[in-house]
């Protein structure tokens, strides 16, 4: 499940390449950085060597994203909303296992739930702040995206308080972000802003 999530969001970075008239090696970067980016400022942030360098399938899941939208572009884009449901399925995962990764390396609940939601969408931030453009996780015309991703981080470390950390609590954590994710694209739910 992993590496769907991996794939989808390198599917993501990559067709944001090819809008953006970016060449085959702008693609890859983006591509390795949407998917793998959250996960590796997580783990720097720990102190630890990040997973994507220590699994190959990490680096090549990416690379084989980019092939199939330098390919197969303009049929994708009759596909954009299985890649929102599977990119939606990543933010759910990879807000849960950044979240337990977090607390097993010692940090507290606030910290883990910030790094969790990190491991979520610091991918995308990373991805279009190469793209020279604002991040969308900050744009106020985005439908919610970090906010789903710290509810289900918070499901994550308020489990772990509780002494209730199972598969079943991650796997509940993943599908209410997951849902709320969702329910934001379907009805064009956005994070509140300031009146002007």
């Amino acid at each position: 499940m992993e590496l769907v999530g991996i794939f989808a969001f390198a599917l993501s970075g990559a067709s944001l390449a090819v809008e953006r008239d970016f060449d085959l090696v702008g693609m890859a970067v983006l591509a390795e950085t949407t998917a793998l980016g959250g996960g590796v400022l997580r783990d720097v942030l720990l102190g630890t060597t990040p997973a994507a360098f220590s699994q190959p399938a990490y680096l090549v899941t990416p690379l084989v994203a980019t092939a199939v939208v330098f390919v197969w572009h303009r049929r994708l884009e009759r596909v954009a909303r299985f890649v929102l449901v599977v990119d939606a399925a990543g933010v759910g995962l990879f807000c849960v296992v950044g979240t337990q990764k977090a607390l097993l390396f010692g940090l507290a609940g606030l910290p883990a739930v910030i790094l969790g939601a990190t491991s979520a969408v610091g991918g995308g931030v990373l991805r279009d702040l190469l793209a020279r453009q604002d991040p969308t996780v900050l744009r106020k015309d985005s439908q919610m995206y970090a906010i789903p991703a710290l509810l289900g981080a918070t499901v994550i470390a308020l489990g772990q308080w509780a002494r209730i950390d199972t598969p079943t609590l991650a796997v509940g954590a993943a599908a209410v972000t997951f849902a709320l994710r969702m329910l934001a694209l379907r009805y064009n739910w956005r994070a509140p802003h300031p009146r002007r």
